[in-house]
Formats: structure tokens, sequence, C-alpha cells
């Protein structure tokens, strides 16, 4: 176990503590689980860079911080999706949490066949994960009643979610010799 290994495991221990600040009767709950969820977010782009800055990469840690972040931005979108109950916000959580899993499937599937470099993480990726990581904290600390900051968080959400599919539309793109090829074969 290495630092970027133990941010990536704290990020999950968080998730139970994020939810249950969500659901508190309290005026405060929503403030203090967007800044649970901020801290989560923070730490994911730490245990990567530290990882790479001190050659501490691992097989558990490339396993699991995928992993982790995939966790904590359902979990935030679900919780959202409940709260909200609008087609502004559960429209893009959908198209959110589909992508990860087509996406998650398609990289499984790449590295099975020796061409997972092609379908890894793009830079389009990273401005999709910050547009979604922005709009979550926003939201998360936010009820949702119609301000001007629900709003700027439903657009940073639909923003993330057209970047997603044209990341995802990048991949398959990328992966479709391997993918036309395995259908030639049957």
């Amino acid at each position: 176990m290495n630092i970027p290994n133990l941010l990536t495991v704290l990020r999950v221990v968080l998730i139970p503590f994020f939810i249950l600040l969500f659901y508190l009767p309290y005026n405060w709950s929503y403030m203090a689980a967007s800044t649970v969820f901020a801290i989560a977010a923070v730490t994911d782009w730490l245990d990567g860079y530290l990882a790479r800055r001190w050659e501490q990469s691992t097989p558990f840690g490339a396993f699991l911080d995928p992993v982790a972040d995939k966790l904590m931005v359902a979990v935030a979108l679900v919780l959202l999706v409940q709260e909200h109950a609008n087609f502004w916000l559960t429209l893009p959580a959908a198209v959110i949490i589909g992508r990860e899993i087509v996406v998650s499937a398609l990289r499984e599937w790449m590295a099975e066949i020796g061409a997972r470099a092609q379908v890894a993480v793009s830079n389009m990726g990273k401005w999709k994960t910050a547009a979604q990581m922005v709009a979550l904290v926003i939201l998360l600390a936010n009820p949702s009643a119609p301000t001007f900051w629900v709003v700027v968080g439903y657009a940073l959400l639909i923003i993330a979610a057209a970047l997603t599919l044209w990341s995802m539309l990048q991949y398959l793109r990328a992966a479709w010799p391997h993918l036309s090829s395995a259908v030639e074969k049957k």
C-alpha cells in the first residue's frame, strides 16, 4: 500500500459518509455532502498525480482508481436524480452512467484482445470529467429549488453528458476495426 492507493481507498470509504451527510435533515447537510464529494474529486486527481510523480503506479491502483471514480459519480448521480426528479438532471445522469458501462465493457474487451491502449483515456475524457465533477459539486451543494447555481449545475451536467457521448463515440470508432473483425469471424 502506498499513498496514491490509500487516497483511492479513501474515496471508496467516503461513499457511505457522503450518502449519510446528503440525507441528514439539516440545512448544512447538502454543503457537507458536496464538500465530501469535492474532497473525493480532488483525491482522484491527486492519487494519479502522485502515482506518476513518485513512480508508484500499481496493478491494484490501476484497477481500483476507475472503480472508485465510477462509484462516487454513480452514487452522486443517483442521489441527485432522486432529489431533483426532473428531465434536466435525469437524462444527463442516464447518459453518463450508461456511457461508463459501455466504455468499461469496451476497455475490458479490448484488454482481452491486447488492444487496450487504443481506448485509453483521452483529453476529451478529462474535459468531460472536469465538467462533470464541477456540476456535481454545485448540484450537491444546492437543494433542488431552481436557483442560479442549480441552473449552472444543470448546464454543466448537460455539457458533461454531451462530452460523454462524444468521447464514447471516439472510443467506439477507435475500437471499430477490432469490433467489426470480431463480428466477421462469427
